[in-house]
């Protein structure tokens, strides 16, 4: 499972600044900052990445059995042209990551790991990733090196910009090719209904544009217009049909998840990766109810987020009436049965069901007692306040500048963060493992061969990308490229002895084709 983060983008004062130019800016920092070694730990200069690999990309074929054709295709679905821009900056990073320019946003796309935790911890370092960028620029613009009134660039880690535009957090969950398509599609619909319950991000405002008062669970839900479907910036489906697995295509499907919101609870960043992999489980082995089939998704989808009392019914295609808070005991009953039968009980799943159980509970009970735990209560608690205290309603700027200023990513300025540092939001992640994360990758999948070659061969290395290492040896007139199909090799345990026998990438290819053949 991975995370992908677009995040906001702006300079105070500057509204027509161009959002590609300065998100570029934003990746070059990284860089320049990594290469120098300003805003890491000790100050050293390291290795920061190499360029990415597009070859194999396959943006437009569709888990329904097809492939659309490229002149019927937005231009922004065709993500494996961007190569031919120069103007694109896109990085391998030395943690697995990639850090590049999506359309008018910098992305960090963490790096794949096995378990939800991990998830949150790199998830959570591509926010150091960028607070490093913006140090960076900060110091170039107070040492007269950026061009006069650039300014200096302000990251959101959120996904609307209250007028109308909505940039993603997309989540990524590797699956069995052969489990059905249609199967995921009945069992995942109606949990993603009613899983921002659990981990919206909250928003003030109604509708797209924000054109009406009021204040909702997630900032994602009324950007939905499809239930199924192959695009992710316009016409949104609820169900990504996209098939790119990034592995074995045989063997593996990669769910492309555009619907959740950017997390800044640990809680709810942990049960939204977590719930939605044991759902994922569940209609692998066919052990979710078939009773959960939803009618009208679209229309619950938005009357779900619309309500913080989380009062609001769903129906069930049976016409059962529930409230979504029902619907996600449901889910959870359904989890506790399979894990039972399997044997499924590890302490990373035993830690998800619990905390599941918890804030449903905790919000069954009231909905403000989750606020140390959920990000959309966490926001509405601290809104509630500002409007009780001075007598604000919901279509006050005010509170939609506290909304912005929630996932501010400057030192000091992000209220979430604020409030985490004071205790007011649970964190189960640590700082010190967060910082580490920055720099390594995670030991459980190939991201860790992908992010130790970049550290340890530098420019030995020509590009990257998840399924794939591609090298520059001196002596051969052709470029080498290593295949990763298989996430779960290229773990640490498995090439940690092999990359320690190799200074250069020469000799580690050179042991590799006498034991595979020839990679190229």
């Amino acid at each position: 499972m991975g995370i992908e983060t677009e995040y906001g983008i702006s300079v105070p004062g500057r509204p027509q600044a161009n959002p590609m130019i300065l998100s570029g800016d934003v990746v070059r920092a990284y860089a320049r900052g990594s290469e120098s070694g300003a805003g890491h730990r000790g100050g050293s200069a390291r290795p920061v990445g190499v360029r990415w690999d597009y070859a194999g990309e396959t943006p437009l074929a569709d888990a329904r059995g097809y492939s659309m054709h490229r002149l019927d295709a937005h231009v922004s679905m065709l993500t494996d042209e961007w190569e031919d821009d120069p103007g694109v900056a896109n990085l391998v990073l030395t943690n697995g990551a990639r850090l590049y320019v999506d359309h008018a946003h910098p992305e960090y796309s963490a790096p794949e790991v096995v378990d939800p935790m991990e998830a949150l911890v790199w998830d959570r370092a591509g926010e150091q990733i960028m607070a490093i960028a913006a140090g960076v620029l900060a110091q170039e613009e107070a040492d007269g090196l950026r061009p006069p009134g650039d300014g200096v660039p302000v990251l959101y880690k959120n996904n609307t910009d209250g007028k109308g535009a909505s940039y993603g957090t997309h989540e990524n969950y590797l699956m069995r090719r052969d489990t059905p398509f249609a199967e995921i599609v009945a069992g995942l619909t109606p949990f993603f209904v009613v899983r921002q319950i659990i981990c919206g991000a909250g928003r003030v405002g109604l509708g797209q544009r924000s054109q009406r008062p009021g204040y909702q669970l997630a900032s994602r839900s009324d950007f939905f217009e499809a239930e199924v479907g192959l695009e992710t910036t316009f016409k949104r489906p609820i169900i990504n049909t996209r098939d790119e697995p990034h592995a074995a295509p045989d063997r593996y499907r990669r769910l492309h998840v555009i619907l959740g919101d950017a997390n800044l609870c640990d809680v709810a960043g942990l049960l939204k990766m977590g719930t939605t992999s044991l759902v994922l489980g569940m209609i692998e082995d066919q052990a979710l109810p078939a009773d959960l089939r939803m009618i009208e998704p679209l229309r619950q989808l938005a009357a779900v987020s619309h309500d913080p009392s989380l009062r609001t019914h769903v129906v069930l295609a049976d016409g059962t009436r529930l409230t979504g808070l029902d619907l996600h005991w449901r889910y959870l009953e359904a989890a506790t049965a399979w894990l039972s039968a399997s044997d499924g009980w590890d302490a990373p799943t035993r830690q998800v069901m619990d905390l599941w159980e918890q804030v449903l509970t905790t919000l069954g009970r009231d909905v403000l007692d989750a606020r140390a735990q959920v990000d959309w209560v966490a926001k509405l608690a601290l809104l509630q306040g500002y409007r009780e205290r001075d007598g604000l309603e919901w279509d006050a700027p005010r509170l939609a500048a506290i909304d912005f200023q929630w996932s501010d990513m400057r030192p000091g300025k992000g209220v979430a963060r604020t409030l985490e540092r004071a205790g007011r939001i649970d964190r189960l992640t640590t700082a010190e493992e967060v910082a580490a994360a920055v720099d390594q990758a995670p030991a459980s999948t190939r991201a860790w061969f992908r992010g130790e070659c970049v550290r340890r061969y530098g420019a030995g290395v020509a590009a990257a990308s998840w399924e794939s290492v591609v090298f520059e040896v001196p002596g051969h007139d052709r470029l080498q490229r290593l295949h990763l199909a298989e996430p779960h090799r290229g773990t640490r345990a498995l090439v940690g002895e092999l990359l320690d026998r190799h200074a250069e990438p020469a000799g580690l290819l050179a042991e590799l084709r006498g034991e595979r053949g020839d990679p190229g």
